[in-house]
């Protein structure tokens, strides 16, 4: 007879990787909030970041085809080389660079190559230090935790339009430092690092050549002032420079798992891992994802179209409600409202008090600002709102938080 869990048995201890490695606190939210659907409740949800649009019908085509033409086998590690060209066309023409298709590798989703890039470039108990942007993607502290090297966060500054100050980034910088992570533009905060930033990123860099960057770029598609601008196209920093992106939020193909990293040095690096890890991306995905590149871009642009309009609405809605100000970001589909006198007005302690009331309340769900990293000092209380959802799911979620907080307040 098999020994279950609850029989008194123990089981074999975990390592110290497998205790420290943390999680994307999105999805555990998003168990709460379907735990609650399930016990009848009619939630309003901002939690994930996910395009609520249907993948543009020629890429679903592409997909149909490939199946039917028998493209069901393993590809090469690092992609189908159709792919990889058109990634290097269309990465390097939206960044004013020559990138080579030999210099893209392919993978299940953009997600793998933060670990892959932590890996490749820090050892593990050796001291090396990896500086991540906070509030940020919460697996950039995550994977340089369980990889062994020590987090150093660069703080976001409302103030700044949610950039750091290059002088803090200077003087973070150490003889062990061996990775910057730049995400432009932002989740969670919706900011775009612009020319300037990035120009004093790179002067800085200059003197520290053991350094590389990671640049998350997945949003890249989505600036809604201005072109989008990337460290990568400074000079020298091409070659120090992992250029991140991916198929999931431009075309809404977030399940379909392809996402795509370019640097000539790490490239043979990156395939490696891939061979060891998930062989290759899934054959019928990457056709569809080639797809989505080379045709018509009319579905992206209408996304694109419609997530400004939302973000105007969202934020002017929110700037309404007592006790929150909430500033107007640059790119991605995400809001970070100062929730800090709302919390004040609802006798709530923080901004985590704060967003599960207004879920058990007013049936809103959001995320914290400490879902995102520790929270940034002197910067107040904050909440994130994604809003890939409809206008009118935007209305009314808000309107919800608007008499959650007037109703509530001291």
């Amino acid at each position: 007879m098999s020994a279950s869990h609850n029989s008194g048995v123990s089981v074999p201890k975990l390592s110290r990787r497998a205790d420290s490695l943390g999680t994307e606190n999105a999805f555990v939210v998003l168990a709460e909030v379907n735990a609650l659907i399930r016990q009848g409740k009619k939630i309003v949800s901002f939690c994930i970041g996910q395009p609520d649009f249907p993948t543009p019908r020629y890429v679903q085509e592409a997909a149909i085809a490939a199946i039917k033409a028998g493209r069901h086998g393993y590809t090469p590690s690092a992609g189908i080389d159709p792919l990889r060209s058109a990634v290097a066309r269309d990465i390097g023409a939206r960044r004013g660079l020559s990138i080579k298709p030999d210099d893209v590798v392919v993978a299940a989703g953009a997600k793998p190559f933060i670990a892959y890039t932590i890996a490749s470039v820090t050892d593990y108990g050796a001291g090396d230090e990896v500086i991540y942007p906070v509030p940020g993607f919460p697996i950039y502290e995550s994977q340089i935790v369980a990889n062994g090297a020590v987090p150093v966060p660069i703080y976001l500054r409302e103030s700044r339009g949610f950039a750091f100050d290059p002088a803090d980034l200077e003087a973070k910088i150490t003889p062990q430092t061996r990775l910057l992570i730049l995400n432009t533009p932002q989740n969670p905060t919706g900011g775009v690092l612009g020319r300037e930033v990035l120009d004093s990123v790179a002067d800085i860099l200059s003197r520290h050549p053991q350094v590389w960057v990671f640049a998350d770029e997945i949003y890249s598609r989505l600036v809604y002032d201005g072109m989008f601008d990337s460290l990568a196209a400074r000079p020298g920093m091409l070659e120090r420079t992992i250029i991140s992106d991916g198929a999931s939020k431009t075309w809404a193909m977030t399940g379909w798992r392809i996402g795509y990293a370019a640097n000539r040095a790490l490239a043979p690096v990156f395939t490696r891992w891939i061979t060891n890890t998930e062989s290759c991306a899934a054959q019928v995905s990457q056709w569809a994802a080639l797809a989505a590149i080379t045709g018509p871009q009319t579905a992206a642009d209408a996304m694109r179209a419609r997530f400004l309009e939302r973000r105007d609405l969202i934020v002017r809605l929110l700037n309404e409600v007592p006790g929150i100000t909430c500033a107007t970001p640059g790119g991605a589909f995400y809001v970070w409202p100062n929730v800090t006198e709302a919390c004040k007005m609802t006798g709530c302690a923080d901004s985590e008090a704060f967003r599960l009331r207004l879920l058990q309340e007013a049936d809103v769900a959001v995320l914290a600002d400490i879902h995102f990293g520790r929270r940034v000092p002197g910067e107040g209380q904050h909440i994130r709102f994604s809003y890939a959802a409809s206008t009118e799911t935007i209305e009314r979620g808000i309107a919800r938080l608007a008499d959650f907080v007037r109703t509530r307040a001291k």
